[in-house]
């Protein structure tokens, strides 16, 4: 797809299938399933790859020759109308480039934000409207829709983080787009969340209207098997080596958490000269310039924590993998200051993204930021 990427390692975007690892079986079950009729709930933590992965599957054929794709990434989204914003822009900038044909039905039916939308010279449209100009988000979510079932190509829509409808503090969101979505014959959802809990209780309870109205796909971790052959590929392509303990002691170090290990062996692959070799030792290296690059975005984090999240914070991160944070053992361990201010914290820190809870296993989310934690004496 692209030839002229210096670093083969991507870590932002996706560049084609030849810097894309390996998730053939998956891409392969995605695809059948949306491609027959389904609706998908698609669900791993944060940074396991789940939104390159919808890429990969949308630049396919069987999806990219047929159907419209639109991905929303909804995860910094407050509001309805907030998501309502991130998804007519989306078809827009999407729509767009494919000709006056594919948007033009699009503009028209948006008619409760007629206003927000302009036309250049040349008389393509650009949604120029801010969050607050969507007035009646339910109205426009409506248009939305019926346009999605009226366009003259099927469409397939990814919704990246959805688990953020159930911080709306708007109890009907839920049953408004599964009714939406239910009449939907033309267009087919793929919901991708990171927060397993809450994905799970919208899709598993039979009290919620999402009930049983999916194919749940659980992503696995890439195996490491996979990875290490793709790293020693891509050297080799670029002119360079690659010893096979480097991509098993990344693998190893960040639990094989697939953002972790590209951005250390993007930084690897940076430092390593043409016709040079990358070793084992090279890696604190490499490591250490990640975590000095983000030194001060670090500091300020910290510095805006109240003490007792703070206290947590760096706790968790000592521990690694924290279980049974109220317990007096662990309240011994790390000085926190008592049971009562733990529990206070801990919702906060969840809340800000700082930490992670799978299965009463707490982690801090940025394993970089971890790092950068355990590394200072305070």
């Amino acid at each position: 797809m692209e030839t002229n990427i210096i670093n083969p390692f991507i870590t932002t975007g996706y560049a084609g299938a030849a810097y894309f690892c390996d998730r053939e079986q998956e891409t392969e079950d995605i695809i059948r399933l949306l491609t027959n009729g389904n609706n998908v709930a698609l669900i791993s933590p944060r940074r396991y790859g789940k939104t390159n992965l919808i890429r990969h599957c949308f630049a396919q054929p069987a999806i990219a020759d047929k159907y419209y794709t639109f991905i929303i990434d909804i995860y910094s989204t407050k509001s309805v109308a907030d998501m309502v914003h991130r998804l007519g822009l989306s078809i827009m900038e999407t729509l767009k480039p494919q000709g006056r044909k594919a948007w033009e039905k699009f503009v028209t039916m948006l008619r409760s934000v007629q206003t927000g939308i302009s036309f250049d010279i040349a008389g393509n449209p650009s949604w120029m409207m801010s969050v607050g100009d969507i007035t009646t988000p339910t109205t426009t979510l409506e248009e939305i829709f019926a346009y999605l079932e009226q366009a003259d190509k099927p469409c397939i829509v990814a919704i990246d983080e959805f688990q953020q409808i159930t911080h709306y503090g708007d109890e009907r969101i839920e049953a408004t787009l599964r009714t939406y979505i239910q009449y939907c014959n033309n267009t087919h959802f793929l919901f991708a969340g990171s927060q397993r809990h809450l994905m799970s209780q919208m899709f598993l309870s039979p009290a919620r209207p999402f009930y049983q109205s999916v194919s749940l796909y659980n992503l696995p971790l890439l195996p490491e098997d996979k990875y290490t052959d793709f790293c020693l590929r891509l050297f080799e392509q670029k002119g360079k080596h690659l010893a096979a303990e480097v991509p098993h002691t990344l693998y190893e170090r960040f639990d094989g958490i697939t953002y972790y290990m590209q951005r250390a062996m993007n930084e690897l692959f940076s430092l390593t000269p043409e016709g040079g070799s990358c070793e084992a030792k090279d890696i604190d290296n490499a490591l250490n310039n990640i975590i000095l690059s983000s030194a001060l975005i670090y500091e300020d984090l910290m510095y805006q924590l109240p003490e007792k999240q703070s206290l947590v914070l760096r706790a968790i991160a000592r521990e690694g993998k924290a279980q049974n944070l109220t317990s007096g053992k662990f309240i011994r361990k790390y000085g926190l200051l008592s049971t009562s201010s733990v529990k206070s914290a801990v919702p906060a820190l969840l809340d800000k993204g700082l930490i992670t809870n799978e299965f009463g296993v707490y982690q801090l989310y940025d394993k970089f930021f971890e790092m950068w934690l355990t590394e200072r004496q305070f």
